[in-house]
């Protein structure tokens, strides 16, 4: 059984510990972290989800995405689940995210990679992950209309590729 980490409101620890699928009180959060990874032709990674999955079953998600367990830190939480989803071991020690969304219950840290990954070379968690491919945004948003991904709004999927390769929010002139 899975255990998450709970914190305040400031990310501070409660030093307090809740097990997956149990209610989160108020005033109590816990991390997730989502990792996006685009290449050099300004494609994502994707990964279909396993047709077993409680959320969204077959649909297609962004590179990696899963909960940070009790013990980790963000950090440690994405290169766990980059490398148990798709087998890449990644060094995220010099990497911050992107961004963080809060919702309801959470901080969900985004961190994006520039990486030329090679398909052939990935090893999909098969509990997680039926497919892996590389997808344009454009292809990406169609897929969101024809209900092939998950939700996300689109301006979220502009906001990844956009980021990609940008510091802050303000551009350089």
């Amino acid at each position: 059984m899975e255990y998450f980490d709970l914190y305040d409101e400031n990310r501070f620890p409660l030093n307090k510990k809740i097990e997956r699928g149990s209610l989160i009180n108020n005033g109590e959060y816990r991390y997730i972290v989502n990792i996006c990874i685009l290449n050099d032709k300004n494609q994502m990674l994707i990964q279909q989800r396993q047709s077993n999955k409680k959320n969204w079953p077959n649909l297609w998600d962004i590179s990696v995405g899963g909960c940070v367990v009790s013990g980790e830190t963000s950090k440690q939480g994405a290169h766990r689940e980059l490398f148990e989803e798709l087998g890449i071991n990644y060094d995220f020690s010099k990497t911050r995210p992107k961004f963080t969304i809060n919702f309801k219950n959470g901080f969900d840290d985004i961190y994006i990679l520039n990486m030329n990954v090679n398909l052939e070379d990935l090893k999909l968690q098969k509990e997680e992950v039926q497919n892996a491919k590389w997808a344009t945004c454009e292809e990406i948003l169609i897929m969101i209309d024809e209900n092939k991904f998950i939700p996300y709004y689109k301006s979220y999927i502009n906001m990844l590729f956009e980021l990609k390769s940008q510091e802050g929010i303000i551009r350089e002139q």
